[in-house]
């Protein structure tokens, strides 16, 4: 498995939401393959990296090259906590089967709700949830 380094100032940005049991973030799922397929798919166990204090995994070994070359364009935004929750003040761990691409960033939602609240208006969403999420991101435990 391939260790990515990554700068200090990335590692207190977006704490990565992952699975305690596992510690693959957002359950196994490949981040590039929503930019590539267009949908999630399941990462393989060959082809898996660390990152941000968890396992990424990747349908082939061109996604994982994507991401390993530039993890910040396609790891979740938030570290994959949901941007409506974040707004409210909460860290909530977004859904992997519930998401959307904006601004060429990956956000995961925690509820159907929340994702459609955001598809009402994304700019606002992000905006706002940019706001907020200094303070919220001190309440997530690492």
């Amino acid at each position: 498995m391939t260790v990515l380094h990554q700068p200090a100032a990335a590692q207190a940005a977006d704490p990565a939401v992952f699975n305690r049991n596992t510690g693959l973030a957002i359950d196994g799922y490949d981040p590039v393959a929503y930019f590539v397929d267009g949908k999630p798919r399941l990462g393989r166990p060959d082809f898996e990296v660390r990152y941000g204090g968890a396992g990424w995994r990747f349908v082939n070994e061109g996604n994982m090259a994507a991401f390993a070359a530039d993890p910040e364009v396609y790891a979740p935004r938030f570290g994959g906590h949901d941007p409506v929750a974040i707004v409210r003040g909460a860290a909530t761990p977004g859904h992997p089967m519930l998401w959307a691409i904006e601004e060429h960033r990956l956000y995961l939602f925690y509820s159907e709700e929340a994702r459609e609240a955001f598809a009402n208006d994304p700019g606002s969403a992000i905006e706002a949830a940019e706001r907020y999420w200094p303070e919220v991101r001190r309440t997530v435990s690492r």
